[in-house]
């Protein structure tokens, strides 16, 4: 599948502009979600590709295997229940802000085959969260899922960063419901001011009103507390990275997502000027330095989800090696095809049963 995608899909595809195919990669996946018989025949030959490895627990939540879709795939909740079928571990929705948002002006995604990377300045384009959760409560909740949902959430545009706390709670009220697990992420490069939030004065406010929020939610009959976990960039220094792994601990989130794309432009892209996150394997060393510090820092007691650069087996080995939990895809996805997740998923169950 991977050299038909390769020799053929892929040169297609990247004749389009790259939005438009993205778009075409939601499409086509939302298109095969609604065919279940199909969708649990292709996930049971993805999971019978594992051998005996067995499921990953983290957060109280269990994973078939320890690769997961990134955000900023399925903005709006239209494919994920496919993720699976593709051989996914768990699928992460969104980023979803509390107001619908057509993101930056287009264009806004740009790919560089020959460095197996993108710049993307999408801007957090979504429908909302309202319009999110109307989508969620028509489908699978609960035990009927596949695989856990993450939910991403990001602060709208229009927001003062001082109503940053009112903004992530007005999503969380819509979306805590039908989330397995929520992310705030307050480290997109692409909405102004929303890095400010990884401050250790802002990030304690806005950690300490979800989590209240959340424990609220949790002591309510038929409710549960979601898993809540952090979102961080990979240009934090080492001093800032240890004030938010304080916060965190401070305010007990479940685990950290490690990490976003980057606004250095290391090597090749000394000389491009798009603004924007890098992503792909320019991000590698970076995301995996982060990840092993993190993991060191915290004695291994903290999960962490490892997401960057991830092309091939022996990247997404190493974030484990590193001491990630799980790892998360999606510009490997683009270069490498939609079953990517599967290729990486038995390569990596390989490498732990020798």
């Amino acid at each position: 599948m991977g050299k038909y995608y390769e020799t053929f899909a892929r040169p297609a595809l990247f004749r389009w502009d790259s939005e438009r195919a993205h778009e075409f990669g939601v499409d086509a996946m939302a298109w095969l979600g609604a065919l279940a018989p199909v969708c649990r025949g292709l996930e049971f030959m993805a999971q019978r590709g594992l051998g005996g490895a067995r499921p990953i627990q983290a957060f109280g939540l269990t994973f078939p295997n320890v690769v997961g879709l990134a955000a900023g795939f399925d903005k709006n909740a239209r494919a994920w229940p496919a993720a699976a079928a593709m051989g996914f571990g768990h699928v992460e929705i969104g980023t979803v802000t509390a107001l619908a948002q057509p993101g930056n002006p287009v264009p806004r995604m740009f790919r560089y085959p020959a460095e197996l990377a993108v710049i993307n300045r999408m801007g957090f384009n979504n429908e909302g969260s309202e319009s999110v959760a109307a989508r969620l409560a028509r489908q699978p909740v609960g035990a009927a899922r596949r695989i856990p949902l993450g939910i991403n959430l990001g602060k709208s545009k229009v927001t003062e960063i001082e109503a940053a706390t009112a903004d992530y709670l007005a999503s969380f009220a819509r979306l805590a419901d039908y989330a397995d697990y929520l992310v705030l992420n307050v480290s997109s490069p692409n909405t102004p001011n929303l890095r400010q939030l990884q401050d250790e004065s802002r990030l304690r406010e806005l950690l300490g009103g979800v989590s209240a929020a959340n424990a609220a939610r949790g002591a309510q009959p038929g409710k549960r507390r979601v898993p809540l976990l952090l979102k961080i960039a990979p240009d934090l220094t080492w001093p800032q990275i240890d004030a938010v792994l304080a916060v965190i601990a401070e305010f007990k989130l479940d685990g950290v997502i490690a990490t976003n794309t980057t606004l250095a432009r290391p090597g090749y892209f000394a000389s491009v000027n798009e603004a924007g996150g890098l992503s792909g394997a320019p991000l590698r060393a970076r995301s995996t330095e982060i990840v092993r510090y993190i993991s060191r820092a915290t004695l291994g007691r903290l999960p962490i989800i490892g997401v960057g650069g991830i092309v091939d087996v022996e990247s997404a080995a190493e974030k484990l090696d590193a001491g990630a939990t799980l790892v998360q895809v999606y510009t490997g996805m683009i270069y490498q095809g939609p079953f990517f997740a599967a290729t990486l998923a038995r390569g990596v169950s390989d490498r732990q049963l020798r």
